[in-house]
């Protein structure tokens, strides 16, 4: 499975600001149009990013985070 890289335009450096960009429409542009791609991409970047945050905490002194420890899942 390639890397998603979406194609978001830098800021124009004109007098309006730049129009919102919808991170929904990248990912799904990204994929190619295709719906399973982009989750199955979006799912294994979620993945990739959980053990890099494991690995960074697991290396991170308590004394630098002050007792933080991070949350592998988000918590509504």
């Amino acid at each position: 499975m390639t890397q998603l890289a979406l194609d978001i335009p830098d800021a124009e450096t004109g007098t309006q600001s730049p129009a919102e960009v919808d991170l929904a429409v990248s990912v799904l542009k990204a994929a190619g149009g295709d719906p399973l791609v982009a989750i199955r991409s979006l799912l294994a970047d979620a993945d990739f990013l959980r053990d890099q945050l494991y690995i960074a905490s697991n290396l991170m002194s308590k004394g630098i985070s002050r007792g933080w420890k991070p949350q592998y899942e988000r918590v509504s």
